[in-house]
């Protein structure tokens, strides 16, 4: 009973925080979907594609039930799954994450809790390397929400949209936000001056 309880609660988060990664490409620019947002590249529709990948991995090759759709090999990883090609559209790569969650949740609901799986990719070494569904769920979820909050950050950087989904968005008050950021960065300073 408990087991069905926290798979379920489980499961739930995992949906809500998928939805929350798509938003946070609404509206914006094929440009801005892409382009690098940090030094090293970081880009929301390559968090996408990511993320993607990694559910197909974990829900998928871990429990024997491998992605129809071809995936990179893990051994060859090389970077390309963090952003889109030219030749990738925003489309396609958005139907992947999709597919591959449907596919997820039917791992999900198929299996029990305690169901085996095995990360060939983990090294030897690791225990967990032999593990089962509870410890791949909370694996997936927490790099989704981890890159959910990765997309936040950048979203906000591009044009100030905040928040985990449309419903809970806000007008964004320019002066508001202006005047806040200024009170942080003086409690810096001030701290700065204590300290030093």
């Amino acid at each position: 009973m408990i087991d069905d309880f926290a798979k379920n609660i489980v499961h739930e988060r995992l949906r809500r925080d998928r939805q929350a990664l798509l938003w946070k490409l609404d509206g914006l620019s094929e440009c801005d979907a892409r382009r690098p947002l940090t030094q090293t590249g970081t880009n929301l529709l390559g968090l996408v594609k990511h993320v993607a990948n990694v559910e197909a991995r974990y829900f998928g090759e871990v429990f024997d039930r491998p992605s129809p759709e071809p995936l990179p090999r893990w051994q060859d990883a090389d970077g390309s799954e963090h952003w889109a090609a030219e030749d990738e559209t925003r489309e396609q790569i958005i139907g992947f994450y999709q597919r591959t969650w449907e596919r997820s949740d039917a791992t999900i609901n198929e299996l029990p809790f305690d169901a085996p799986g095995h990360v060939p990719w983990w090294p030897e070494s690791t225990p967990a390397r032999h593990t089962n569904l509870f410890a791949i769920m909370l694996h997936v979820l927490s790099e989704t929400v981890r890159h959910a909050g990765h997309a936040d950050i950048l979203r906000e950087g591009l044009d100030g949209r905040t928040g985990a989904r449309a419903e809970h968005g806000e007008q964004i008050d320019e002066e508001a936000r202006a005047a806040y950021r200024a009170k942080i960065e003086q409690a810096a300073r001030t701290a700065a001056q204590i300290t030093a």
